[in-house]
């Protein structure tokens, strides 16, 4: 099993930054992949940014490139998601991802909440 724990989220104003913060802990002695999804009202969850263990893949989701920065700290088991230039639409819930590289096995944080005001 895999613990996730997330902070970071909260209240800004348009073109504000925030940085997410996720801690993960349990069975962490694999390689994995890790990543942010984010999730709107009345939206599907939609894959934000990820990267892999030797941070050689990094992936984004075309509205975020160029504000949004994945980074991870392997000795620490942290991922985190730097933000900048917020908009009002990347108001969601985002929430930390952690599977097992070459596996279909993934985990799940408790989300945290971002909302931006214009």
């Amino acid at each position: 099993q895999v613990q996730l724990v997330e902070s970071g989220g909260g209240l800004v104003q348009a073109g504000g930054s925030l940085r997410l913060d996720c801690a993960a802990s349990g069975r962490t002695n694999s390689t994995y992949t890790m990543g942010w999804f984010r999730q709107a009202p009345e939206k599907e969850r939609e894959l934000v940014a990820a990267i892999t263990w030797n941070s050689g893949v990094i992936y984004y989701t075309d509205s975020v490139k160029g504000r949004f920065t994945i980074s991870r700290d392997n000795a620490k088991n942290t991922v985190h998601l730097q933000m900048n230039s917020l908009k009002p639409e990347d108001t969601a819930d985002y929430y930390c991802n952690f599977r097992y590289s070459g596996g279909s096995t993934t985990y799940w944080g408790q989300g945290t909440q971002v909302t931006v005001s214009s």
